[in-house]
């Protein structure tokens, strides 16, 4: 019999010298999975695959030996994938031969899961506490207890969730990574800016995607879950917002222009916006948030692009490339 090819990380996949056709083997997360009809009538897969090195997608058809596997598995499980290695339109599709879900004996394997789950490049605990010392700078009581109140509600979640689903900063403590970047382009930005209140910017900025803690669901696989469907982050940072600063007695006016800062975050109504930035603050935290995630697209693609390309594949949130090679010094 032939020896069973080596596991490959999807890194490994992508790498330019693995070449189209080779037989590769990998444990991988089921992403996503969606069950689609061809125009022939017949179902197929749109299955999206990962680990903490990257991801791919592929189609599955229905007489493929590896289609009731996945469709029995569904998303968030853990299998071990054999095809070999084909491309589409540019980027890695691989055609499926052999897929069997993995047990809960060996997702017990620590380090196995591990390489499963892709996490922010910096140190979540230290983020964390970055985190707390800016919310501990503002300088109004009323404003940092408002602050401290839907932290300590949304509690673990917010440490640890990702900032998307596919997007931006999609990993475990993405969300944390994402809020404490812009905390920090916030903090060197307010002296260019007097018209912005800093105290009111910094809450906008540390509070304006806590309702991601509450909108997704999962570990290996992130999903948005019941509420996030029906109301989505923006809604429930805003309702998070709202009773912390009734309880904090934050004034009326300091209450509405914060709610409106997590009410305009996105920026346009087509991306999510429940409202268009219509205060100083909201403006600033709106242009950092959206300056942050476009640069975290190109961060992790520069993270995961493979050795010796000298462009990544196409950024969805960018609708192009980025050049990997850096200027000589």
């Amino acid at each position: 019999m032939p020896e069973a090819p080596s596991l490959s990380s999807v890194r490994d996949l992508k790498a330019p010298e693995t070449g189209t056709g080779r037989a590769f083997a990998s444990v991988l997360v089921v992403r996503k999975l969606t069950t689609k009809t061809a125009s022939n009538g017949n179902p197929y897969l749109s299955a999206e695959f990962g680990d903490r090195t990257g991801t791919f997608s592929c189609t599955v058809f229905s007489d493929s030996p590896v289609f009731d596997v996945l469709k029995a598995a569904q998303e968030g499980a853990v299998v071990r994938v054999e095809g070999k290695v084909e491309t589409y339109q540019g980027r890695l599709s691989p055609k499926l031969s052999r897929a069997q879900a993995l047990g809960p004996d060996e997702l017990a394997d620590t380090e196995l899961v591990a390489n499963l789950v892709e996490s922010a490049p910096e140190d979540g605990e230290g983020l964390w506490r970055e985190f707390n010392a800016f919310a501990e700078a503002i300088t109004r009581p009323e404003l940092r207890a408002t602050v401290r109140g839907v932290v300590d509600e949304v509690g673990e979640a917010f440490r640890t969730a990702p900032a998307a689903t596919a997007m931006h900063h999609a990993y475990r403590h993405g969300l944390v990574e994402h809020t404490v970047h812009m905390a920090r382009a916030a903090r060197a930005l307010l002296p260019l800016y007097t018209e912005v209140d800093p105290d009111l910017a910094m809450a906008g900025v540390l509070l304006h995607d806590t309702g991601k803690a509450i909108e997704y669901e999962g570990t290996l696989a992130v999903r948005r879950g019941r509420r996030g469907i029906l109301q989505g982050h923006v809604v429930l940072g805003y309702q998070l917002v709202r009773k912390a600063a009734l309880k904090a007695r934050l004034d009326p006016d300091r209450t509405e222009r914060l709610e409106h800062i997590i009410l305009s975050h996105q920026g346009l109504l087509e991306w999510g916006a429940a409202a268009l930035a219509a205060t100083p603050e909201a403006v600033f935290v709106s242009m950092i948030d959206n300056l942050d995630a476009r640069m975290g697209m190109v961060q992790r693609a520069l993270r995961n692009a493979p050795a010796g390309e000298d462009f990544t594949e196409r950024i969805l949130g960018l609708d192009a490339p980025i050049l990997v090679r850096r200027l000589p010094a």
